[in-house]
């Protein structure tokens, strides 16, 4: 079956009534096993149950072209979860000797009904509010199965995450969370809707129609982006972690399955192996993940809404983790020839290898695959402009120069998504962007605790006129992605980079020279500073190749800030 090949089994979020113990063979997950880090050919396939209805189960459609079989490799090296040791004789599990702080009154509000379905740890119900017959999901977690402190945290942190994200339209809402003596009751909006992965195969081909797509994948990205400003990371979207409110064909979409989710210290990286093995990017594998790991996934279902097919496929995870690794989207393939370009280039720049090259959930949302017929104003801050903020007054002075070179060489229409950034900062419609204004937008970037005076500092970083106010070229030129230009158009970006140092190489020698540096810039004094970072041969001038680097790279003075640390954040 080669690529039209879906997995065998999996861990599902929808409202079954006909639970499986069978266990997920594409999740891998070694976070927790601290001891004895796996490689790529022993990864750990069993996991936490989702945040909604935590049955496993195996989706039987052997008879379709789209038959799903299950990675040889899965089933051979499947281990326990830390967090299911065996209990030893005598030892009181850590969750029954915890007091989580919830309610006690479960029982007092709600009456069990008939089961959806069960995890390692738990049985998801639905249940019923006594006073006001309104129909809930309940996750009912033993403690006596929390043996180990880390599965404590583990609920602790899921409760936290949906704490958080909770009013988001494309979030499985959080109602409370309660607990006795036996058991912690995760209780949460019921989604009848079934599985993403359920109306993919429903479909015709088990394809969407481009139109279609757009507006599932829209609202994946809506819930990453959201997730990213509060410093979360999914780290297992999955067709099969996405469930539809109703049955109707317009329902809203909502993301469950917090298990395998964390928060990530501004500019850290996680460490460990965590996801599914067809969704995995790249840099999960090589252990050096951060939120763009979410986008790559996105990318990934993507790719299947509009083929039918899995992009990365193998018989076994190994072969598997190669394809991510070395392969690119193939659209030669039928049904691809009739799909847009539009819809190819919003992929393409999804399942880019190198995450700094690859569209974050915000940039992708002003993509025109996915805008179209969709409301610009919805789309949220990006993480990656306000950091990019951030981090343009740690810059040497020679980058901040260079950078506004080059913000002046890029076309309009290609900074749909910068125009929709600097909108959505600018609050007040004016066409300027005031300190006030920068303010509220780097308070939602919730890691990051900011100081008024570190808001101001940053503002005149980058207010190049020093009138006080961003305008859009400035904003520009401070939240510009430089690997994605490259990435994105390799002779363009040598184009654009020629053209900015050209605004320097005034007499066009191929060099830049400590004269035409000040002469530029109007900077009095010694010019050798300014020289220091890119002129790296020492020869007392900056080739083009030089200044390319500079572009690219952090800056010398930014390359040892460090990043605030986040509380109750884990060790990543």
């Amino acid at each position: 079956m080669g690529n039209n090949c879906f997995s065998s089994s999996k861990v599902s979020g929808s409202n079954s009534n006909t639970p499986s113990t069978t266990a997920t063979a594409t999740t891998v997950n070694v976070r927790r096993n601290k001891a004895n880090p796996p490689s790529t050919s022993t990864i750990t396939s069993t996991k936490q149950e989702g945040s909604h209805c935590n049955k496993q189960k195996v989706k039987d459609n052997h008879k379709s072209q789209h038959q799903k079989q299950q990675p040889r490799n899965s089933q051979q090296n499947v281990k326990k979860h830390n967090n299911g040791r065996r209990q030893k004789s005598g030892v009181i599990a850590c969750g029954k000797r915890t007091d989580f702080g919830y309610d006690k009154d479960f029982d007092k509000r709600f009456t069990i009904g008939k089961l959806l379905g069960h995890g390692q740890f738990g049985y998801t119900y639905v249940a019923t509010h006594k006073s006001n017959g309104d129909r809930v999901a309940v996750k009912r977690i033993e403690k006596n199965k929390m043996v180990l402190p880390i599965a404590v945290e583990d609920v602790k942190r899921e409760v936290k995450i949906l704490k958080a994200l909770s009013g988001h339209e494309n979030v499985v809402q959080f109602n409370n969370a309660f607990e006795d003596d036996n058991y912690v009751y995760i209780v949460m909006e019921l989604c009848e809707g079934g599985e993403l992965l359920d109306r993919i195969l429903a479909k015709k081909d088990s394809r969407y129609a481009e139109k279609d797509a757009a507006i599932v994948v829209r609202q994946m990205l809506k819930e990453a982006a959201q997730c990213h400003l509060h410093g979360l990371v999914h780290r297992d979207m999955k067709p099969e972690n996405f469930l539809f409110k109703s049955s109707k064909e317009d329902s809203p979409l909502k993301a469950t399955d917090f298990g395998l989710s964390d928060f990530i210290r501004p500019g850290k990286k996680f460490q460990d192996i965590v996801g599914s093995a067809y969704y995995v990017a790249p840099e999960v594998l090589k252990r050096r993940s951060g939120p763009e790991s979410d986008e790559w996934s996105i990318g990934v279902i993507t790719y299947i809404l509009l083929c039918g097919r899995r992009r990365f496929w193998d018989k076994t995870e190994d072969g598997i983790f190669k394809e991510v690794l070395r392969n690119k989207p193939d659209f030669r393939r039928k049904p691809w020839p009739t799909i847009s370009n539009s819809a190819k280039d919003f992929v393409k720049k999804l399942l880019v290898k190198d995450p700094r090259a690859r569209l974050t959930a915000a940039q992708a949302l002003s993509h025109p695959w996915v805008r179209e017929g969709g409301d610009a104003s919805e789309i949220p801050l990006d993480i990656s402009v306000l950091s990019n903020m951030r981090q343009f007054v740690k810059y040497s002075r020679l980058k901040q120069f260079a950078l506004r070179a080059l913000a002046s060489t890029v076309d309009e229409e290609e900074l749909a998504d910068v125009r929709d950034q600097f909108s959505a900062i600018d609050v007040d419609k004016n066409g300027v962007i005031s300190l006030e204004e920068m303010r509220q937008a780097l308070a939602k970037d919730l890691p990051w605790k900011m100081k008024e005076s570190r808001v101001l500092e940053i503002l005149q970083a980058i207010d190049s006129n020093s009138d006080g106010l961003l305008d859009f070229p400035e904003f520009v030129a401070a939240t510009l992605h430089v690997h994605q230009l490259e990435e994105h158009n390799s002779i363009k970006w040598q184009e654009r980079s020629q053209a900015a140092f050209e605004e320097f190489d005034v007499d066009r020698d191929g060099f830049i020279t400590p004269e035409e540096l000040r002469m530029h810039t109007g900077l009095k004094g010694s010019i050798d500073p300014l020289l220091e970072e890119a002129d790296i041969d020492k020869d007392g001038k900056i080739s083009l190749s030089e200044f390319r680097r500079l572009l690219r790279t952090a800056s010398i003075s930014s390359r040892m800030v460090t990043s605030p640390t986040v509380r109750g954040s884990r060790k990543s």
